[in-house]
Parts: structure tokens; C-alpha cells; sequence
């Protein structure tokens, strides 16, 4: 009797250790991990979002789009301002909020920034409102520039800073790539996407996503990976569960290389 071989281990991209969330949540499902983290998460000068918070029951929103922004928050507040309604970028982070207490007056159903302010406009909730956005030091402007749009009055300040993962061992990285070992890459975020590729070279970078699928998380990450010519999955939920599971598809999917178009002009 033949014994199937065994699946080829998963690349955790985000910041977290090997007993990190993803990382347990693929190990769950029988995938060994390889934590590559190409991106850290550290504390940012908080002194505008200091400032922000003593005053925060001026503004009618705050916005969240990660669980960093919630953990820097909820680290100065105990609880949610009096008055002040709360919007998070997708179920992702409204369950992190949940975890601390906090609600979730607004969720986005698509969890991207153009999501996040669809679901502004949806409601008829932005024109004139003041809106609070604890964001990263690498936050596209999209949100900002489109719930301005609405009419909304944007506060953005710096939550915390997202820089690359210096700890990375890109000989490990290579070696794994040269010998094909791994089953998937996932990314959580687009500045996983630019540094993975800074750290390991556009050949590298290419020669891995050439026999490992890519696995994003959301409709933002994977236009990071479209608009360098890779065709990415996009996780069944932008979930760490969601990512996970559909990853463990892409893997069981076997050894079909990985489209590559040309990048766009």
C-alpha cells in the first residue's frame, strides 16, 4: 500500500513567533509552518495619539484596521469613550475588540479600506462626523482620502510602526526555495508582500510564489501580489482561520506551479 507524502510546510509572513495565531491555527489543521516574518510590528511615538485620546470624546468615530491599532488604543483606554461609536475593518478586528469589551457599531463587509468606507456610505454616517483613525506608520492613504470624500473630518495618527523583519534569515529562505520544499506562502498584509520580496530579491521572490501558491488574506493584500504579475488565493475569510484553511487547500491542490502574468505597464 502507498503512503501519501507528506504536505510541504506553510510560510507564516506576518509579524508573530512560531507559536504565534497563524501559525497555530495551520498547525491545527496538520500543516507544519515555516515562520519567515518579513515584517515586525513595533510601538510608534504615540504623542499625537496621546494627545487624540485626551480628547477623545470629541470625535464621533474611531476606526480601527487591525488589532495593532485596537491593542494600542485599549492599552491608554479602559473602555470606549462615552458617545463615541466604533468601526472596525472587517470581522477580523470587530473580534478583537470584542475579546477587550469594546463593541463594534460598524464592520465592514469586504475588509479593506474601500470596504470600510462603502460601509460608511452605506450608512449615511460620515457626512459632517469626526472620526478618529489610529493607523501604522505604513497606512495607505485609500481610507482617509474616501471617508474625506463623504464629508467626514479625519484625525490620523500614528498607532504604531511597521517595519521590516530584519531577523529574517534569507539563506534558510533560499535554501528551502531551491529545493522547492515549500507547499504555500500567506500574507496578512501588503507590507508582507514588499518586504518579502525586498529581503529575498525579485528572482528569489519570484522563484518561490513559481511553485508555491500564494494565499492572501483580503482583497488589499492580493493586490499587492496582482500588481507584481502573481495570481494569489484569497483566503476563504479575512481571517487568520480563513487564511489558514484556505491554505491547507493550496496545498493538498499539489504541485501545479503558480501562474505568473506579466506586471501590468
Amino acid at each position: 500500500m502507498s503512503t501519501a507524502p507528506p504536505l510541504k510546510p506553510v510560510v507564516v509572513t506576518r509579524a508573530e513567533e512560531r507559536d504565534g495565531p497563524l501559525s497555530t491555527e495551520l498547525r491545527s489543521l496538520g500543516l507544519a509552518v515555516l515562520v519567515w516574518a518579513a515584517v515586525r510590528v513595533l510601538p510608534a511615538d504615540t504623542a499625537r495619539l496621546d494627545e487624540a485620546l485626551t480628547r477623545a470624546q470629541s470625535f464621533d468615530w474611531i476606526v480601527f484596521t487591525s488589532r495593532h491599532g485596537v491593542a494600542a488604543v485599549i492599552n491608554r483606554l479602559s473602555a470606549p469613550p462615552p458617545g463615541v461609536r466604533i468601526a472596525a475593518v472587517g470581522r477580523a478586528t470587530a473580534a478583537v475588540l470584542k475579546q477587550h469589551g469594546w463593541p463594534a457599531d460598524l464592520v465592514a463587509a469586504e475588509p479593506s479600506a474601500a470596504g470600510m468606507v462603502a460601509a460608511f456610505a452605506a450608512s449615511g454616517a460620515a457626512g459632517g462626523t469626526r472620526i478618529l483613525y489610529p493607523a501604522s506608520s505604513r497606512a495607505l492613504p485609500t481610507l482617509a482620502a474616501g471617508l474625506a470624500q463623504l464629508g467626514a473630518q479625519i484625525t490620523t495618527v500614528e498607532a504604531y510602526r511597521t517595519v521590516s523583519g530584519t531577523t529574517l534569515d534569507v539563506n534558510d529562505c533560499r535554501s528551502w526555495i531551491d529545493r522547492q520544499g515549500v507547499g504555500a506562502v500567506t500574507f496578512a498584509s501588503p507590507s508582507a508582500v514588499v518586504e518579502l520580496e525586498s529581503a529575498l530579491g525579485k528572482e528569489d521572490f519570484a522563484r518561490l510564489l513559481g511553485t508555491a501558491p500564494a494565499v492572501a488574506i483580503g482583497p488589499t493584500t492580493a493586490r499587492a501580489l496582482t500588481e507584481r504579475g502573481y495570481t494569489p488565493s484569497l483566503a476563504e475569510s479575512a481571517t487568520l482561520r480563513g487564511l489558514a484553511r484556505t491554505s491547507l487547500h493550496a496545498v493538498r491542490s499539489g504541485p501545479a506551479l503558480q501562474k505568473r502574468r506579466a506586471p501590468p505597464p
